[in-house]
């Protein structure tokens, strides 16, 4: 646009009724040098789509990332259960078979009694013996000793101790005596053998 000498733009004169008509004329008669690309119609979703594609979502879990803790430590092996002895071998003792060591905690307090039994069963094994006897009176006499928890304490806490984890390195099992060995007052102690140096 061209000014008119003064720097002001100079007016367009508006277009009469029959230039409007031939420009009009003229546009319609005008062919594009290329075709234009047809564009692909735009898919619209189904109504339904926002809940198809939350059922999807829920039912493709996501991948967990990996887990950066150490795995769990393998629990350590517990002690091995206690075994009874073979029926061959209680036939044997009740019999008369002779075990090959005995141990009376008759008179003796709790913590002298248990002490005792320690280094003996420790001492047997040691030794290669493989069956013992431990004695701790049916508890029938005369009261034991006063606050040890009178008669019969030794009967019942001999047991505990021998299934005591402190002890299963050494003890394979026990069970009531034969009545040649004393009964319900004695017990017989199954001594785990030591090979290489070690039980």
């Amino acid at each position: 646009m061209t000014g008119d000498g003064t720097g002001r733009p100079r007016r367009r004169r508006p277009l009469q009724p029959e230039e409007k008509a031939l420009w009009e004329h003229v546009t319609r008669s005008i062919q594009p040098m290329r075709p234009l690309a047809r564009m692909a119609p735009v898919e619209t979703p189904p109504e339904d789509a926002p809940a198809a594609e939350t059922a999807n979502r829920k039912a493709v879990k996501p991948a967990r990332a990996p887990s950066l803790l150490p795995p769990p430590l393998p629990k350590p092996p517990g002690p091995p259960p206690l075994a009874p002895l073979e029926p061959k071998q209680r036939r044997r003792l009740s019999r008369g078979a002779e075990v090959d060591a005995r141990l009376d905690l008759h008179g003796m307090t709790q913590a002298a009694a248990h002490g005792r039994l320690i280094a003996f069963l420790r001492g047997a094994q040691g030794s290669g013996h493989s069956l013992v006897l431990v004695i701790t009176g049916k508890g029938d006499g005369a009261p034991f000793l006063a606050g040890e928890g009178g008669r019969g304490v030794l009967r019942r806490l001999v047991p505990q101790w021998l299934a005591a984890p402190e002890l299963r390195a050494v003890v394979v099992g026990f069970e009531t005596a034969a009545r040649g060995h004393g009964g319900e007052g004695a017990l017989y102690v199954r001594v785990r053998r030591v090979r290489g140096g070690r039980p």
